[in-house]
C-alpha cells in the first residue's frame, strides 16, 4: 500500500510513519513543520529515498494535496494545530488549518476515490461530565468567546464533513478520536503536560500544575495509539465508523505531577498556577476526560499494553538522552 500522512513529521505522525514503513508500505509525509520536526523522522530512521518521501508543504495548498492524494492508496490526515496554548494564542491560524486544511484533504480523497482516516480529538466532547465518554455522547461546550472551544468546534466540522462525504459521495472513511496521547518525541511546547512536567522534574525545577490540579485525564502511550491506528487501517469493518482511542487509567494532574517526581527521583516541589495566568481570562478546563473504547476493542481486540509509569520512564529516558532538547523552544 502507498500511504499519504499529513502532519507525518509530528509526534503521532512520525511514530505511525515508522510503523508503516517497518511493515513494508510506501509512504509520503506532507508537513509544513509549523509544529512538526524533520528530526522526528530521522529519529524514526526515515530519510527520503526508496519507499519513503518527505514533502514540506501545507494542507492548504490544494494543488499539492491533490497531486499527492492522487498518487496514494490511503490518506491519514493528522495535520492540525494542536495544544491548548497554541489554540488560545493563535486561534485564527488554528481555525484555518483545522477547518480549511481538512476540507482540502477530504475533497481530494473523495475526488480520487481514496480511503481516508481522519484524526479527531477528545475535545469533541467538551466538558461533558458523564464519563466514560462514548462515541455517541453529547457535546457540551462553553461560550464561543472562550478560545479553547474553537478547537472542538473545528474538529466537529471536520467530522461532519467526512461523514457527509461518506453518506452523499461514497467516501471510505474512518474517524479516530485521540485522548491524551503521550510518549517520546512529544514537544513540551503548546501546553503538552507530560513532557513539560518531566523536563521540570529532571531539572529539579518546580512542577507547575495549572488550576487546582484535581482535573483528571487518561494518558495513552503513543505506541499503543499507533497499534490501534494500524488495526483500524487494516480492518474493513471500521470503514464508516468513529472510534475513541485512549487509556482508561484515570489520574488527577496533581497525582500525575507526584508520579513524575517519584519515577524520575526528582527533588522538585509542586506549584499550583491559576489557569487564567496561563491561558488568559475566561479560560475553561474540563474536569474529567475518560474514554469508553469498547467499540474499538470489540471490533479489533485492541487493548493498551503500557501503563502510565511506562510512559513516564520512556519520556524521561528520551529527555535524559537529549533527544527532545531541540523541541523545547518550538
Amino acid at each position: 500500500m502507498r500511504y499519504l500522512i499529513t502532519g507525518g513529521a509530528g509526534f503521532i505522525g512520525s511514530h505511525l510513519s515508522e510503523a508503516l514503513c517497518a511493515r513494508g508500505h510506501s509512504l509520503v509525509v506532507l508537513d509544513d513543520l509549523e509544529t512538526g520536526d524533520e528530526a522526528n523522522l530521522s529519529d524514526a530512521g526515515l530519510t527520503s529515498g526508496g519507499n519513503f518521501t518527505f514533502v514540506r508543504g501545507s494542507v492548504l495548498d490544494e494543488a499539492l494535496v491533490a497531486e499527492l492524494v492522487q498518487r496514494c492508496d490511503v490518506v491519514v490526515h493528522l495535520a492540525a494545530a494542536v495544544g491548548v496554548r497554541l489554540i488560545v494564542e493563535r486561534t485564527l491560524d488554528s481555525l484555518a488549518a483545522n477547518v480549511r486544511g481538512t476540507e482540502v484533504v477530504v475533497h481530494a480523497a473523495e475526488r480520487f476515490g481514496k480511503k481516508l482516516l481522519l484524526a479527531s480529538t477528545s475535545e469533541i466532547y467538551g466538558k461533558n461530565p458523564e464519563v466514560p465518554l462514548r462515541e455517541d455522547s453529547d457535546r457540551v461546550l462553553g461560550s464561543p468567546a472562550v478560545a479553547r472551544w474553537s478547537y472542538s468546534e473545528a474538529k466537529a466540522v471536520d467530522e461532519s464533513l467526512v461523514n457527509a462525504c461518506r453518506r452523499e459521495r461514497g467516501l471510505e472513511s474512518v474517524i479516530v478520536r485521540f485522548f491524551n496521547t503521550v510518549g517520546p518525541r512529544q514537544s513540551p511546547a503548546h501546553g503538552m503536560v507530560i513532557p513539560r512536567l518531566v523536563h521540570q522534574a529532571l531539572a529539579n525545577e518546580p512542577l507547575t500544575v495549572y488550576g487546582d490540579g484535581r482535573q483528571t485525564r487518561c494518558y495513552l502511550h503513543v505506541a499503543d495509539a499507533v497499534a490501534g491506528l494500524l488495526l483500524l487501517l487494516e480492518e474493513e469493518r471500521a470503514v464508516g465508523g468513529t472510534f475513541n482511542l485512549g487509556s482508561s487509567e484515570e489520574i488527577t494532574v496533581l497525582e500525575l505531577a507526584q508520579r513524575v517526581i517519584d519515577v524520575t527521583g526528582s527533588r522538585s516541589r509542586i506549584v499550583l498556577v491559576p489557569q487564567e495566568e496561563v491561558y488568559g481570562p475566561h479560560s475553561e478546563e474540563p474536569r474529567r476526560r475518560v474514554p469508553d473504547t469498547t467499540r474499538l476493542t470489540n471490533l479489533t481486540g485492541w487493548q493498551p499494553s503500557r501503563n502510565l509509569d511506562d510512559v513516564l520512564r520512556d519520556v524521561a529516558s528520551e529527555i535524559r538522552a537529549g533527544r527532545t532538547r531541540r523541541l523545547v523552544t518550538n
